[in-house]
């Protein structure tokens, strides 16, 4: 087998190869050692899965993931495993791979190729970045294997195959980022379709097999579709949308973060507030690995989004408001979902024409979470619903902006029990909200004030039309573990009063059912009357 170290160094005795660290190839373990030497979540169950796509149809992987999910920390991980100039077997030892049955087959026996894309943005021009890239690997791979002089005329792949000729052992190609020139580019320029086309002459060609014993992409955005197929449709994608196999290596478990909590004597249900909520494929339960990091290490949550972030391409992105897309925006923040078909997007951030390729373009960003199982969209947390608010307010959405300051406002009349102010601000809302629903329905004020009260997010957990007692309260809001604000049970009535509402909430024993959580529990009864659209309110506090 070509993994075979053995084999290697009988069929090849007078190759030379240069084991000092280059540029590109033979890096060594010194990025991973780093890793290990910080604290380290194990994720290195990926190897296990990489080495069995090797030498096998399935050995071309494009790994994509929203920022700061773990992906350069796997890409040096992946390098450290392979690369055949160093000996990493301690630096495993301890770790889930080293349990393996496929450990010992593939540890330190290949020449790695590490191609980090975002070394070649930013100061070269568009039109000779290609270019650029072939001849700084060409050159730093020539000096690794200083017995075979790269000739004039070569390629990259022709000097690959040359190499693999003599040596009998293929290469693993690592590339981390490597959407990085079709993100950074402005629409319209030659560089990424030009970029595209060397991926695709370098990994899609019969001789990317023999070159190669596995190739490993990370990056942002999957890869580039031409029409409705992928330029490079011989890659395996996992993305945010479909994450298969790959689903739990890239971002932390709710079992990990729980570990991490009682290490770091942190609140666990703080830090599943603010970062949790993704479902990626069958993980359920994902947390951003790296706001939890900067938590445990500051002890301390806020939002750490915004510093990794790319907040003013989403203001550009849902400022266009394709089908009515601020709705969906708004309803979104106050806890709703929306339907989302991500299958048309081209996966190019300049060609976004529907409301469709916003939304997925939000979710590979990882500011909305997606669940495949229903097609839906929705924010996962607090920390990315207050960047995507930011966003919001730098579109110019006023009156959007303007409702969700409102909104701490009307929190804290309810939990004054300001009847009167509660009713005159629901009202506001009711009117500046109308064209996201039919206006004058019980359905449409359960929406409205999902929506004015999008700030209790931070708080609270939401459950429109809860099983309370012998019937459905419209809305409950229950407090998050660790708050000390009581639970609130509001009921509509439409053309009713508010006393009607709040004799329903005593009849039906909604109270009963929530104080499983708490026994403090404010009713709040809100009505509305069709013809004079007038609303008022009633609000009583309740103790078991």
């Amino acid at each position: 087998m070509f993994g075979n170290s053995n084999i290697f160094f009988y069929l090849c005795p007078s190759i030379t190869i240069a084991r000092d660290m280059g540029i590109y190839i033979n890096k060594g373990n010194v990025a991973f050692r780093r890793i290990r030497n910080s604290e380290y979540v194990d994720k290195s169950g990926l190897i296990a899965v990489v080495n069995r796509t090797l030498f096998t149809e399935r050995s071309f992987t494009c790994v994509t993931r929203c920022r700061r999910f773990g992906k350069s920390m796997a890409a040096k991980m992946l390098a450290a495993y392979y690369d055949h100039s160093c000996d990493s077997r301690q630096l495993f030892a301890d770790l889930a791979i080293a349990n393996d049955p496929t450990f010992e087959e593939h540890l330190n026996k290949y020449p790695v190729i590490y191609l980090d894309m975002t070394d070649f943005t930013g100061s070269v021009s568009n039109d000779n970045i290609v270019q650029l890239i072939e001849q700084e690997l060409l050159t730093d791979i020539s000096k690794a294997f200083p017995d075979i002089a790269a000739k004039e005329d070569d390629t990259l792949m022709k000097y690959l195959l040359r190499v693999v000729d003599h040596t009998n052992v293929p290469f693993i190609f690592i590339i981390d980022e490597w959407d990085t020139i079709c993100r950074e580019n402005q629409p319209g320029s030659r560089a990424m379709d030009e970029y595209v086309g060397w991926l695709r002459r370098m990994f899609k060609s019969v001789q990317a097999v023999t070159a190669f014993a596995g190739v490993y992409m990370t990056g942002i955005l999957p890869i580039k579709k031409f029409r409705t197929e992928s330029a490079m449709n011989n890659f395996q994608e996992y993305s945010m949308v479909s994450p298969g196999e790959m689903a739990s290596f890239f971002g932390f478990t709710r079992e990990e973060v729980q570990a991490l909590a009682v290490k770091h004597e942190m609140d666990f249900y703080e830090l599943e507030k603010w970062y949790d909520g993704y479902q990626i494929g069958q993980q359920p339960s994902m947390f951003n690995p790296n706001s939890v990091m900067q938590a445990l290490g500051k002890h301390w949550c806020e939002s750490y989004w915004g510093k990794t972030g790319a907040a003013d391409a989403v203001a550009d992105y849902i400022s266009r408001n394709f089908d009515g897309l601020k709705d969906d925006i708004l309803s979104m923040l106050a806890g709703e979902r929306c339907h989302v078909e991500p299958i048309g997007f081209r996966n190019d951030l300049s060609e976004i024409n529907t409301r469709d390729d916003v939304l997925t373009v939000l979710i590979h960003l990882g500011y909305l979470a997606y669940d495949r199982r229903t097609k839906d969209c929705y924010v996962p947390n607090l920390e990315v619903s207050d960047e995507l608010k930011n966003a919001v307010r730098e579109t110019g959405w006023t009156e959007v902006a303007k409702a969700l300051e409102q909104s701490r406002q009307l929190l804290d009349a309810t939990l004054r029990c300001d009847a009167r102010l509660v009713a005159h601000m629901v009202q506001e809302a009711h009117i500046a909200n109308a064209s996201i629903i039919k206006y004058s329905d019980e359905n449409s004020m359960s929406c409205v004030l999902a929506i004015a009260y999008y700030y209790a997010h931070g708080d609270y957990i939401f459950h429109r039309e809860y099983q309370t007692g012998t019937g459905f309260a419209d809305l409950v809001m229950i407090p998050r573990k660790n708050v000390c604000k009581p639970a609130i049970i509001v009921e509509l009535k439409y053309n009713d009063t508010a006393g009607t509402a709040i004799d329903q909430i005593h009849q039906r024993q909604y109270p009963q059912k929530v104080a499983e959580y708490t026994s403090d529990i404010l009713l709040v009864a809100v009505s509305y009357d069709r013809k004079t659209k007038e609303h008022q309110c009633q609000i009583e506090t309740w103790q078991k």
